[in-house]
């Protein structure tokens, strides 16, 4: 069973994000890591294959300036090959425009299976997933708490806010994971030694004649301007001298909570 991951790659979360201030973009240039959303995914394609006796772990991604730090991560994990989209002409595509691209990636693995997360951490759409289920035409199950592959179909427990619904499609499939499907491995020393060897395939939008489809030309969206949040005011002190709790009933009034 051939299982496709999409995974991201995105700036250190541990240091201050910055926007480009022309583009209004997150600045992306540097040294990329795993998405740490996207792990579940890999954990998961890789307890599948193994479940269903063989097959590969593919990951797919897009990234700037040529960037495979964060899948020589996931190839460290155990994946096996990896496909980067990577291209000057990406800078700006929006969701759809990713999942174009990621789309037309994913067809040439030939998949059974295709995993993601349910968002990224730096973007937060949760929209991607889901178009790229349309774009190949195959059916897609989202916030997967346990995924389980028989035969030629998939049964995913799709977690709820009141518990969790039983869903079966057929395969090809696209399904989202939460965090907490699975338990992460760590790259073991000796998966980070073979990722260093691992073929990944790069390739850029005349390869997937995309050409007029994405970065800034092609996308529906535009951020306009970014102002600063507004700091939040200090707040009241009430000095209880037996009547504090009159202040407080003041206080919840003014909010009209009673």
């Amino acid at each position: 069973m051939n299982v496709v991951v999409c995974v991201k790659q995105i700036p250190d979360p541990a240091a201050p994000p910055a926007l480009d201030p022309e583009t209004k973009n997150l600045v992306r240039a540097g040294k990329l890591i795993l998405d740490a959303s996207d792990s579940y995914g890999v954990e998961m394609a890789l307890q599948l294959a193994d479940a269903a006796g063989g097959g590969d772990v593919i990951l797919v991604s897009m990234a700037p300036n040529g960037e495979t730090s964060g899948l020589r991560t996931a190839l460290a994990m155990g994946a096996a090959r990896a496909i980067l989209v990577s291209d000057d002409s990406l800078a700006g595509t929006d969701a759809l425009g990713t999942a174009k691209v990621l789309a037309a990636a994913i067809k040439r693995a030939e998949p059974d299976l295709v995993l993601a997360a349910t968002e990224s951490t730096d973007g937060y759409t949760g929209t991607t997933p889901v178009q790229i289920a349309e774009l190949l035409g195959f059916p897609s199950v989202t916030f997967a708490k346990k995924v389980e592959v028989s035969g030629s179909s998939v049964t995913v427990q799709r977690q709820t806010e009141s518990g969790y619904d039983e869903v079966e499609c057929p395969l090809p499939a696209v399904v989202t994971v939460t965090a907490g499907v699975v338990e992460p491995r760590y790259p073991s020393f000796k998966g980070i030694m073979a990722a260093k060897s691992k073929p990944v395939e790069t390739l850029t939008v005349a390869d997937l004649g995309l050409e007029d489809q994405v970065g800034g030309a092609g996308a529906r969206q535009e951020v306009v301007s970014v102002a600063a949040a507004e700091e939040r005011g200090g707040g009241e002190i009430v000095a209880d001298d037996g009547e504090g709790y009159a202040r407080i009933v003041d206080f919840l009034e003014q909010l009209k909570i009673v």
